[in-house]
């Protein structure tokens, strides 16, 4: 398979998806380059640098695309951001070499459209703490039409994968697993693990656990972004001895559809609905590499209902094999 072979939005999204990632690798976040959102979320130049140059290369390639993005340049339009304010324009001018600040602000709140019959939704940094930790981080790209997701693609800056080429696996001259890549998915097309610095395409596929208690579960670093005593009491339920593959970010959904971990929970606290653009790109990823992903009852997602996810109640990812196991334990115990 080529890239090329995957369709025009959907070579289009991985080629700017491994740009996102090579440019926020090389960017370097201190104290000086955050800045802190009104949910007191933080949010780093490399989210307004990444998103700019995103919004700005979508604009060319699709001029008629609603972008359905994250952040929006209103902290940064804010005097006390100035210095914040000169160093995106910095790094956005790596990659638009000429970039003005008033055209960066625009690119920026080019995000700020609303979801329709067909938009791009973006996440700029998923797992931004995860990025200031020195941890995983992605950026995430995906093409939604009529609720439901057509192209997914996450650009991966610091996860290694053990890809399989020709029987053996990448890895670079001391015998490391190569860092970096972008997953990418395009409906009924497969879904594939690029690096980098190419446009090799490798097959992303599940696990085939089929007893749910040997399960693998990918689970956030951070506490704050999930109920953690719903999750031990699943996994008490479901008898999983196996410690969990600890990561932030939509990088969860890349180990799953790699089959390196088998199931991913979110168990969100009281009133708390998804984020269109933390789930779309991943869940077409995982299926399209042979998994399920569901809300917490086992219904599918619907990305048609605006920036969250209204129509749907936590998150539930797995190799499909265990899929219906889990959604009996579920039911079954009421604090899971």
């Amino acid at each position: 398979m080529r890239l090329s072979d995957l369709g025009r939005e959907a070579e289009t999204a991985a080629r700017l998806m491994a740009e996102a990632a090579r440019l926020a690798r090389s960017i370097q976040v201190n104290t000086a380059g955050r800045a802190t959102k009104a949910d007191e979320s933080p949010v780093t130049l490399v989210d307004f640098g990444v998103q700019a140059v995103v919004a700005r290369r979508l604009a060319a390639a699709f001029p008629d695309d609603v972008l359905v993005a994250e952040e929006d340049a209103a902290a940064l339009r804010e005097p006390a951001a100035a210095a914040l304010l000169a160093r995106v324009v910095e790094v956005a001018r790596s990659a638009e070499p000429g970039l003005e600040v008033a055209g960066l602000l625009d690119a920026i709140d080019r995000g700020r459209g609303e979801p329709g019959a067909r938009f791009w939704t973006l996440d700029p940094v998923d797992g931004t703490k995860g990025l200031l930790r020195g941890g995983q981080y992605v950026v995430a790209l995906a093409l939604v039409v009529e609720g439901g997701v057509e192209v997914g693609a996450i650009g991966c800056p610091r996860l290694s994968l053990p890809v399989i080429r020709g029987g053996a696996r990448s890895e670079d001259a001391q015998g490391q697993a190569l860092e970096g890549g972008v997953a990418i998915a395009a409906r009924r097309r497969g879904s594939w693990w690029m690096p980098l610095d190419g446009d090799d395409l490798s097959p992303l596929q599940v696990s085939g656990v089929t007893d749910a208690s040997r399960a693998r579960i990918a689970t956030s670093v951070e506490e704050s972004h999930s109920d953690t005593s719903r999750l031990n009491a699943v996994r008490t339920a479901l008898g999983i001895q196996a410690p969990p593959v600890l990561m932030d970010s939509q990088a969860k959904h890349v180990m799953v559809a790699a089959g390196e971990a088998d199931l991913l929970f979110r168990f969100p606290r009281a009133g708390y609905k998804e984020a269109i653009w933390d789930q779309a790109a991943g869940t077409l990823i995982i299926e399209e590499a042979g998994g399920r992903m569901t809300d917490l009852a086992g219904r599918p997602f619907d990305f048609s209902t605006g920036r969250r996810m209204t129509a749907n109640e936590g998150v539930l990812a797995s190799n499909r094999r265990v899929h219906e196991a889990v959604l009996e334990a579920l039911t079954r115990d009421p604090r899971a």
